[in-house]
């Protein structure tokens, strides 16, 4: 996106919302509004005639609903598109939703928990990852169909994924960061992990009110246990923990046994949570028995707990570009020779699931270069 303007097109019913997040927008001199659309039937058109390069949506709308509309864009014309949702409940299921169904990012109203600074810089961010990031066009489920979002199936309805092979072994700890495009990732990645598997802990940069939801929705899906970490929480196998949103994770271990810390703190690498933290904190009481993985994500969040790690000497694998809706955060790990291993998305979780089996192979060099700082 250097040289030009990032041109974002705002699409909400509320006439005050499309103002605020205009306003928001225009004071950055890298971004530009080109237009607002009162709902999804009119935003169609301006799509086809500005040309956006970042799509803001409503969840709810009239005539057709921020959801069903996304997964037709997604199908006919991608754009990378942040959702913006209110906290209520279903309105911000809905929208995490939306991120498994091809959204980028997803951003609470500006009548949420922001403050006007700090609304104002979050979305400018989240723009800016959007604008860079890689969306790819998704299959229709039948010809010329917009499929229809029904709430997932009950947990017992879902298939149990197959483990590739037995788990059983050495690895005591998965730790896994994301940023932009993550939570799909994430649960790729966790739709194949068998139930008993060694405990996962995650840090995703997802705003406060929506790491709830996203823990919710895939433990619909994963044969693993998934749900927001609280401050105390044990760490357990057949266990994933979700860092909340707007609160760092640690990890501990004393006695044998691992907890996370859940508590406030200065943004680190601009996050809150922050995968830098977490890894930091697991490196502390050193790596045997630890698999550090770091996904799709702008900016170098996690590059340098994941060199830490690696130094205490805990297994490391980075997503590959290609696969990465977001080569920022896998990239600068790479180049620091932090990754061990570099591997598309599809096959992390047989990687893991190998691992955990104490099966053993030979790292992949990594390119070493100058570390990165972003405190």
């Amino acid at each position: 996106m250097t040289g030009r303007k990032i041109r974002v097109l705002i699409v909400d019913d509320s006439a005050l919302v499309r103002r605020i997040l205009t306003d928001t927008l225009s004071g950055e001199s890298d971004i530009e509004v080109v237009g607002t659309a009162p709902d999804p039937i009119i935003a169609i058109e301006k799509i086809a005639n500005l040309r956006p390069d970042v799509l803001t949506l409503d969840v709810e709308m009239p005539r057709m609903d921020g959801l069903t509309f996304l997964k037709k864009l997604m199908r006919e014309q991608p754009v990378p598109v942040i959702m913006i949702s209110s906290l209520a409940r279903q309105s911000s299921q809905v929208a995490v939703e939306a991120l498994s169904e091809g959204a980028v990012e997803v951003i609470g109203k500006p009548d949420g928990p922001y403050s006007v600074g700090d609304f104002r810089f979050s979305l400018a961010q989240k723009v800016r990852g959007a604008a860079n990031a890689r969306v790819r066009r998704r299959m229709m489920t039948a010809p010329g169909a917009i499929p229809i979002s029904r709430p997932p199936a009950p947990r017992a309805q879902q298939p149990v994924p197959t483990p590739i092979v037995a788990v059983a072994g050495p690895v005591k700890l998965v730790a896994i960061g994301a940023s932009t495009g993550g939570t799909e990732a994430i649960e790729r990645i966790l739709r194949q992990i068998p139930a008993a598997f060694p405990p996962i802990v995650i840090v995703q940069h997802i705003p406060a009110g929506f790491s709830r939801a996203f823990a919710d929705r895939l433990n619909q899906f994963c044969a693993v246990r998934v749900r927001e970490a609280s401050d105390s929480d044990a760490v357990t196998p057949g266990v994933a923990l979700v860092a909340p949103g707007n609160f760092h994770m640690r990890v501990s271990r004393s006695g044998g046994r691992g907890r996370v810390a859940v508590a406030d703190g200065p943004l680190v690498c601009y996050q809150r949570p922050a995968v830098d933290v977490m890894f930091d904190s697991i490196a502390e009481q050193g790596g045997a028995g630890v698999v550090a993985v770091l996904l799709t994500g702008m900016g170098s969040d996690g590059a340098l707990g994941m060199m830490r790690l690696k130094q205490a000497g805990a297994r490391t694998i980075a997503q590959d570009e290609q696969s990465c809706a977001v080569f920022g955060m896998p990239r600068e790990a790479i180049r620091m020779g932090a990754a061990d291993e570099v591997l598309p998305l599809d096959r992390i979780a047989g990687r893991l699931i190998a691992l955990a089996s104490g099966e053993r192979r030979n790292p992949v060099a990594s390119t070493q270069a100058l570390p990165v700082s972003c405190r």
